[in-house]
């Protein structure tokens, strides 16, 4: 829980993060666990173990942004973005999300065109962003309110679309002292909002007012007519699809997950009546610190994501060796949600896209080793475009597992015996004698 609200320039020298004193005074600072080891550090010791204080790179961009902080009123193009909270669930805050400033600015909140860019040009996006917050509850999607409604057309909108927010106050730059959270822009409580002329999304508009076609089916016939999945996922959020009288409006942070499950689903209804690959396959790739390494295995399909934290990342901060985690399905899938979280599903999504172009199926071990360069959370899509760019990229092909897995071990630092203990298809795969061997 957060302790409290200080101001930058009491937390960091203003010279340490190269702000002017003024600028720091106007970012706030929520101090939440581990606060203490930032206010020790006060940007300079690098005490998280990181190469770059992630503090200092959130404040940085913060005061680039030419959003002005004692205006209650912003005017600029939509991506479009729309924002759905989880707190006080059933009753959540839904709100736009505009910069200050006009023309295209659909990069701003377009993530499946992030992937290979600088790290602080993702945060300077995520912070140039201003979210209007409304509460509302969930059922409300049965029956749009005013404002709801023209969320909902901002949402359909093909390309970016002008909007005014009138805030009730002046936007809060807030900035929290923890790595767990995601660079988001400043906020105030919504007054008003105006939408501007919006051009539709022809196909997102016939599913919003098709009131009989199941969510499901609405997202399986957008994904596949071509319709981004971060497009969909912000559709959904607000409640457009499904059964008029049983909608419901959906945390952007629980859409995005169910989006990326539902069409990962719809894929393995066809991928499961292809035939398998002819050799183990195995895939590698890099980006933001993220050595990533996929094992395919030439059998029917099975799946499993697995984690490893190095100390001084996010999810293993005090810890003095890596945190490993993961899941796995059969072939007839799951029933529990997985407890690695929503990345488990943006890599089954990003798997099963890569067997379905190819029209085959296969066993896929999909692994990670997160290193202290990660510096702090980007959120799912950066694991689910990763995975997708490795599986574009050509593969390592081998005879028998124990060659796959040797190689793919090789572009870890972890070491084998680890990695076999933790994962349950790996260590199957090494102890099960196949009938293929007689």
């Amino acid at each position: 829980m957060a302790r409290k609200i200080a101001w930058l320039s009491s937390v960091i020298p203003p010279s340490v993060v190269g702000l002017e004193e003024s600028v720091a005074k106007s970012i706030e600072v929520v101090e939440s666990p581990p606060a203490w080891m930032c206010l020790e550090c006060r940007g300079a010791k690098l005490l998280c173990g990181k190469p770059v204080c992630p503090i200092i790179v959130k404040a940085q961009s913060m005061a680039r942004q030419v959003v002005p902080m004692t205006k209650d009123e912003i005017d600029g193009s939509s991506p479009p973005g729309v924002f759905v909270g989880r707190h006080g669930y059933p009753k959540v805050s839904i709100g736009p999300m505009v910069p200050a400033r006009f023309g295209d600015t659909a990069i701003l909140d377009t993530p499946e065109d992030w992937l290979g860019r600088p790290l602080d040009q993702i945060v300077d996006y995520r912070f140039s962003l201003v979210r209007g917050n409304s509460r509302a509850s969930v059922d409300e999607a049965a029956n749009p309110g005013r404002l709801l409604s023209s969320l909902q057309e901002l949402a359909m909108s093909a390309r970016p679309v002008d909007a005014e927010l009138k805030l009730t106050k002046p936007p809060r730059k807030i900035l929290t002292l923890s790595e767990d959270t995601q660079p988001y822009g400043p906020s105030a409580p919504l007054d008003r909002f105006k939408l501007g002329t919006a051009s539709a999304d022809r196909r997102i508009e016939r599913a919003h007012y098709d009131r009989d076609m199941k969510a499901s089916e609405a997202i399986e016939d957008l994904y596949s007519g071509g319709v981004l999945v971060t497009r969909i996922q912000k559709a959904f959020s607000l409640g457009m699809f499904g059964n008029g009288a049983r909608r419901k409006i959906v945390p952007t942070r629980w859409s995005i997950t169910a989006v990326d499950s539902t069409i990962s689903l719809g894929l393995l209804e066809r991928v499961k009546h292809n035939p398998t690959i002819d050799e183990f396959r195995v895939y590698g790739f890099r980006a933001y610190d993220n050595q990533y390494v996929a094992i395919l295995l030439p059998e029917p399909w099975r799946f499993e994501w697995i984690e490893a934290w190095f100390p001084n990342t996010t999810w293993n901060q005090f810890s003095s060796s890596p945190y490993m985690i993961g899941d796995f399905e059969e072939y007839f899938g799951r029933t529990k949600y997985a407890r690695v979280g929503g990345c488990y599903y943006s890599t089954r999504l990003a798997v099963t896209e890569a067997l379905q172009r190819e029209g085959r199926q296969a066993a896929a071990i999909v692994l990670r080793e997160t290193y202290p360069g990660f510096i702090m959370p980007l959120g799912v899509w950066n694991i689910r475009e990763s995975i997708r760019k490795m599986m574009a990229e050509p593969f390592e092909r081998h005879e028998t597992f124990g060659a796959a897995l040797g190689s793919a071990l090789s572009k870890f630092v972890i070491p084998r015996a680890k990695w076999v203990g933790e994962s349950v298809l790996i260590s199957r795969e090494l102890s099960q004698t196949k009938i293929t061997s007689y």
